[in-house]
């Protein structure tokens, strides 16, 4: 997955209200885990039935650690849910 291109978002009020309610993370905090670095990026095969998805590794401005799961549709990255990094994804994601 190339990120150096320009990264466009696509929102829906579903998953921007999910993530609040389920994990208090803000939709603006998941767009930041895509501008910081270091991230890593992983095909998550387990999920990918329907379509490719995607999981970051990665970290807000307030260096919170992230996992989020994603799709990209139409050149667009639509984030599927957030939730912060536990034990196993910060020790691959420190590595």
């Amino acid at each position: 997955m190339n990120l150096s291109v320009p990264i466009l978002f696509e929102w829906d009020d579903g998953n921007i209200d999910k993530n609040w309610k389920r994990h208090q993370i803000h939709y603006k905090e998941i767009e930041e885990v895509f501008f910081n670095r270091p991230i890593k990026i992983f095909s998550d095969v387990r999920h990918s039935q329907k379509e490719k998805r995607f999981l970051a590794y990665g970290r807000t401005n307030s260096d919170v650690l992230l996992t989020v799961v994603f799709v990209v549709r139409n050149k667009k990255l639509r984030a599927i849910s957030a939730r912060r990094q536990n034990k196993n994804e910060k020790a691959i994601y420190n590595k």
